[in-house]
């Protein structure tokens, strides 16, 4: 466990670095698919500028639409203050201690335990969670699981997620598209593969780009998601200063996953949830294509956070104890 024994700041750094280079990636492949299947059929580099042009419109969608659609494929409502009062206050607490502007506030209503935010930024942030979790996390627990969320709105990865997920869908239609074209026969496509040379490469170039990318892509959103997840933690480990609370949740969240799964959930989401809300044991085996680290893993750091906080806490003590000051802690 002692390789685990990182500030919370250097935890935070790291893993946005890592997750900031497989991002760019992401459209970097979206336009060098297009521009490959330009070369194929003939046009040049036209496919660059198209390859950018989709990738523009992918965020426009994303910023115009994306919360909505994800709050419409989850089935969250607008949660109720004469209700839910509790959850709107740990909210408040978590938003303030990060400096945040409030989100919204959604319930799904369900028996599985989980919980996700979502937005384009900090002003427009959504948070949901499930009614199941309310009812059965404790406040440290919730605090935990909140303070989670609502890291993953200060450090934007709820716009990382929203326009990964849009991006490698749009990948997998434009390879999709081009193989059916070449299954069905395109006449262009053919007559450019039968001269040979230079244009017949360019073919085999856009038919292996249109099999890999959406792999490819696949596992550069899997790795982002892994990466964010552990970013999160240890942000939510920082504004409440109680990594145990989310440890708890997390126990609690996983075991809940075997009785009251969320079987609705759209594959396209599953990334935003704080724990995978569609239970696989195969995913949760570290394979590439898990968007969520394992839950033992994430849990181990967060009890080593814990003791390391202990440690400088008992060290802050026993030194204000040797010069005679009142422990302050």
């Amino acid at each position: 466990m002692s390789d685990y024994r990182r500030d919370f700041a250097a935890e935070i750094r790291s893993n946005k670095r890592k997750s900031e280079l497989l991002f760019l990636g992401i459209p970097l492949l979206l336009v060098a698919l297009c521009w490959a299947i330009g070369r194929a059929y003939d046009y040049g580099d036209l496919g660059l500028p198209i390859g950018f042009i989709i990738a523009v419109a992918v965020m426009l969608i994303t910023y115009f639409l994306g919360d909505d659609i994800v709050l419409g494929f989850t089935g969250a409502r607008e949660a109720n203050w004469e209700t839910d009062q509790v959850l709107f206050n740990v909210v408040d607490e978590m938003r303030i201690a990060d400096g945040l502007p409030r989100p919204r506030v959604y319930v799904i209503d369900s028996f599985a335990m989980n919980a996700f935010a979502t937005g384009w930024s900090p002003e427009n942030s959504a948070v949901a969670v499930t009614r199941g979790m309310l009812e059965k996390l404790n406040r440290d627990e919730l605090q935990g699981v909140i303070a989670h969320e609502m890291a993953h709105v200060a450090n934007l990865d709820i716009r990382y997620m929203l326009l990964v997920s849009t991006m490698v869908g749009a990948i997998a239609l434009i390879a999709d598209g081009y193989r059916r074209t070449l299954w069905y026969g395109s006449g262009r496509t053919g007559r450019t593969a039968s001269k040979g040379g230079a244009k017949g490469a360019f073919v085999l170039i856009a038919v292996v780009l249109s099999i890999l990318a959406p792999f490819a892509a696949l596992v550069m959103q899997a790795s982002i998601s892994r990466k964010r997840e552990y970013l999160a933690d240890a942000t939510s480990a920082r504004l409440t200063r109680n990594p145990l609370g989310l440890a708890s949740a997390l126990i609690k969240l996983e075991q809940s996953l075997f009785v009251n799964p969320l079987p609705w959930i759209n594959r396209a989401t599953v990334h935003l949830f704080i724990v995978n809300p569609l239970r696989n044991d195969e995913m949760q085996k570290g394979l590439i294509f898990s968007t969520h680290p394992p839950t033992k893993d994430r849990i181990e750091r967060l009890q080593a956070m814990a003791s390391l906080h202990a440690d400088m806490k008992e060290m802050l003590q026993e030194g204000q104890a040797d010069s005679g000051t009142k422990p302050t802690v």
